[in-house]
């Protein structure tokens, strides 16, 4: 198929990108009266009303999968990329056509992580606040992210959010519990780590199509929302859409030179996000090397109080820190430190996950002969362990200052007005139905994002997408 580095590339921005964006981009393409799908099919039939309306249940459904898909995404491709040729190329051999093969011989050997991705899709969505907060709100609906929310407004009601909270994180750590079972029984001797030699499937005169169904996610998560974003950014008023007269770079001067809240908090966001992104990575780190090298006793209870986070929707962990550090005697709240712990917390174990594979794929000779020499466990640790981790340090550090960067479900409980994060603000613009300046302070944040996926694409090439590094 043509265009797979693409595809590959797309989909890893459609992962990067909020789904609260993603949101309010369909509401400017697909509003009931106002969007500009409607209006254009309006002018194009002749019909008294559009037949899209994102106001709903069912379109919050659709954005929240368009964003979701990645993850599924990222786990299939990754075990097709162990599955050998030999059992494909056999089938072709004895007359079976690419569907087929696919059908009976690809798709059984990567069922397992089929499942595992889908319920890492459904693990995300079902924790998801800033879709539903940003469409099912103003048409008065509510799923539990949003319920706990609500909880929170006057008059704020902590206790009742706890324990509203305990079936969702029950969910989310079942589900979780089902996935790791499924990876650790779902493998087969097919699939072998070396992963075999790929031989490319001939689409013949299928290839064009198959792309374009490729194709069709980025263009709905990605191309029609990031242009309903930037016309928006510079339009004086949405509604009437990116045309003469209607164009102004304002937004933009407001956001960057005009509005002192969201120049602070956009400073606040790089530096709280590089600040939890270096915390993240040195717990890590450290908490990684005394697992893999079994420094403590029970060292392995260590690695699963660095995975805990990952279960626990940002909505929740918020609530937590809520609780913990409101009240005496350790008191966070109304501090940077509040969305500092609780973002580095939340992101602790994609950093962990990094450290742990990277540490695990060193040999122990290094280290051996530097304690052989007198050199002591922390010496060695920081003249020779550290410098071979470099790059995956940096990875990790990247890969955690992303998500905070964005992170919404997080901030909305935790900040107060001197702590407000970007993301605090695109939310309340979105309820006072801001959306020219919303949209501009949403591409500065994605102009952030991508530029540093682009400094992590320079220093990691392919593998940034989850594409194999030839040897």
């Amino acid at each position: 198929m043509p265009g797979r580095t693409l595809i590959r590339m797309l989909t890893f921005a459609s992962f990067v990108t909020p789904s609260f964006l993603g949101a309010t981009a369909w509401i400017f393409l697909a509003a009931p009266h106002s969007g500009w799908l409607n209006r254009a099919w309006v002018a194009l039939t002749g019909a008294p009303r559009g037949f899209l309306n994102i106001y709903t249940l069912a379109g919050a459904v659709c954005v929240i999968a368009l964003y979701s898909y990645p993850y599924a995404f990222a786990f299939v491709s990754s075990a097709l990329e162990l599955v050998p040729s030999e059992m494909e190329r056999s089938a072709e051999l004895l007359g079976a056509n690419w569907l087929r093969t696919t059908w009976r011989i690809t798709l059984p050997l990567v069922r397992p992580a089929i499942i595992a991705g889908a319920l890492m899709s459904f693990l995300e969505a079902i924790a998801e606040f800033g879709t539903p907060a940003f469409l099912l709100i103003p048409a008065r609906q509510q799923v539990i992210t949003t319920q706990l929310y609500l909880f929170f407004q006057y008059p704020s009601r902590p206790n009742l959010a706890a324990a509203y909270a305990l079936p969702l994180l029950a969910v989310t750590v079942s589900l979780f519990l089902l996935q790791q079972r499924l990876l650790r029984r779902g493998r087969f001797t097919t699939v072998t780590g070396k992963g075999g030699v790929r031989v490319p499937f001939r689409l013949g005169p299928w290839r064009w199509p198959v792309f374009a169904i490729c194709m069709a996610p980025p263009i709905f998560s990605l191309i029609l929302p990031y242009t309903a974003l930037l016309a928006t950014s510079l339009s004086h008023a949405w509604g009437r859409g990116p045309v003469p007269g209607n164009l102004t770079f304002a937004w933009y001067h407001w956001a960057l030179v005009e509005n002192q809240g969201a120049r602070r908090a956009i400073a606040h966001s790089v530096s709280y996000a590089a600040a939890a992104a270096t915390i993240a990575t040195a717990l890590a780190v450290c908490s990684a090397y005394a697992v893999s090298r079994r420094l403590l006793p029970g060292a392995r209870i260590l690695g699963y109080l660095a995975m805990a986070p990952f279960v626990v929707p940002g909505i929740v962990l918020a609530i937590g820190f809520f609780a913990a550090y409101a009240r005496p005697p350790l008191v966070l709240y109304g501090t940077a430190w509040m969305l500092i712990v609780a973002f580095a917390t939340r992101f602790l174990p994609i950093a962990y996950a990094g450290s742990e594979s990277a540490l695990r794929s060193l040999d122990l000779e290094l280290e051996n002969a530097a304690r052989t020499l007198g050199s002591g466990r922390l010496r060695t640790f920081g003249k020779i362990t550290i410098p071979l981790l470099r790059r995956s340090i940096l990875a990790n550090w990247l890969m955690v200052f992303i998500p905070s960067l964005r992170e919404l479900s997080s901030a909305v409980f935790l900040f107060t007005p001197a702590t407000a994060v970007i993301t605090n603000v695109i939310f309340d613009l979105s309820d006072e139905g801001n959306f020219e300046p919303l949209s501009a302070l949403g591409i500065i944040m994605m102009a952030l994002t991508f530029g540093l996926v682009a400094v992590a694409y320079r220093l990691f090439g392919g593998a940034v997408f989850g594409q194999r590094q030839r040897a």
